[in-house]
């Protein structure tokens, strides 16, 4: 007990640390000498360990009350699963990969280092993804869609408990009925005990004589639910929206899994979308442009009027404020944005072409008309 260092010099805080200001220590000092990042260093696994025993006491607010007053002589009431167990590595490491696997695995990580775990219940429910199609017109004023979902549901004949009913179920004698089964081991920081599911019962604590003839004693069936789902106004492709619950079902008491569901906003024959903001091309003949005009185009719930000056050149934008789509996490809306083209007629008439000459020697330009080939003429007379 004499040759234990200080917990607190362990993590480099002063005894009147916040729990934050210890987190934030241990965290800094556990990424450097996390053993799957110094596989070379053959201290680093018990450099870890003593971190991580001087978290879990200093985290703790009774633990760190009882080590405060006794030093480590006030730890002898706690085991050291006890310690470890108070320390969360998901949170810890959250972001983070060290190469080992996903950052989920973290769990497997505390059982081989500290010969220990907590028993994970596998029973929960299967998450659902599913797809929805929108178009641009239920993107503006949001809709409810009803999809049928087929997710696994409890069984209803044996209401989950997986055997035919009438039938007994007897306890497992390896565990004796607690699904877990322990473990003592001896390790370089003491005597440490594993827990385990069992694995003659499977972590169930019974053994099903007679399976459920209707779900094979999987405690589920396949079910097809129609499900309403409300989709916001201004949601995007990619959006994700949650249904709690309503994956598959959990077996022995575990949460049911939950259904999510992704967004495609189909696309649109006249706008393009950009977040919020749409954007329409609207043709306007030669005569428009140089004269002005007033034009209706189409918004995403109607049609509103641009006023185009004379004088206006092909490329001009135009802003509709408030035209486009609602945003999805307040009131305001985007802006429709008109693109304008001027559209050069491909073929004038003769009365055309003269009208147009004179403006152009009125404006004091110079026309150099192109002499037609035989082939040119051949082909105008072929076109009449």
């Amino acid at each position: 007990m004499a040759d234990k260092r200080d917990y607190y010099e362990i993590l480099g805080v002063d005894k009147n640390a916040d729990k934050k200001t210890i987190k934030k220590a241990y965290r800094k000092l556990a990424m450097k000498y996390h053993p799957d990042v110094n596989k070379d260093d053959p201290e680093a696994e018990e450099k870890f360990k003593e971190l991580s025993e001087a978290y879990g006491v200093l985290s703790d607010d009774e633990k760190r009350q009882r080590y405060d007053q006794f030093g480590h002589a006030g730890m002898d009431g706690f085991s050291q699963e006890d310690i470890f167990n108070n320390i969360n590595f998901e949170d810890i490491f959250s972001g983070f990969n060290f190469g080992g696997g996903s950052q989920g695995g973290f769990g497997s990580i505390f059982d081989d280092l500290f010969g220990f775990g907590t028993p994970r219940n596998t029973g929960a429910g299967r998450d659902i993804v599913h797809t929805i199609e929108v178009t641009l017109e239920e993107v503006a004023s949001g809709v409810t869609k009803d999809i049928d979902i087929r997710h696994k549901k409890t069984c209803p004949h044996c209401h989950g408990e997986r055997a035919e009913p009438g039938t007994n179920s007897s306890t497992c004698g390896s565990c004796n009925g607690t699904g877990q089964v322990r473990q003592v081991q001896n390790t370089p920081l003491g005597q440490f005990s594993t827990v385990s599911p069992c694995p003659q019962c499977k972590g169930e604590g019974k053994i099903i004589e007679t399976p459920c003839s209707e779900c094979h004693g999987s405690g589920l069936t396949s079910t097809v639910n129609k499900i309403s789902i409300p989709i916001p106004a201004g949601v995007e492709t990619g959006s994700r929206l949650r249904v709690a619950g309503e994956g598959d079902d959990g077996i022995n008491g575990a949460p049911a899994g939950d259904l999510y569901i992704t967004i495609k906003v189909l696309r649109h024959d006249l706008f393009e979308r950009d977040g919020q903001h749409l954007y329409y091309n609207l043709p306007i003949s030669y005569v428009q442009a140089c004269l002005g005009s007033e034009v209706d185009v189409p918004t995403i719930d109607g049609t509103a009027t641009v006023k185009i000056p004379a004088g206006t050149q092909s490329g001009t934008t135009f802003k509709l404020r408030g035209e486009g789509i609602r945003h999805v996490n307040w009131s305001g809306k985007g802006n429709l944005y008109v693109n304008v083209h001027v559209v050069v007629p491909k073929k004038l008439s003769d009365k055309q072409k003269e009208l147009l000459e004179e403006f152009a020697h009125i404006s004091g330009e110079e026309i150099s008309h192109v002499k037609q080939g035989f082939f040119d003429k051949v082909k105008e007379s072929l076109n009449k």
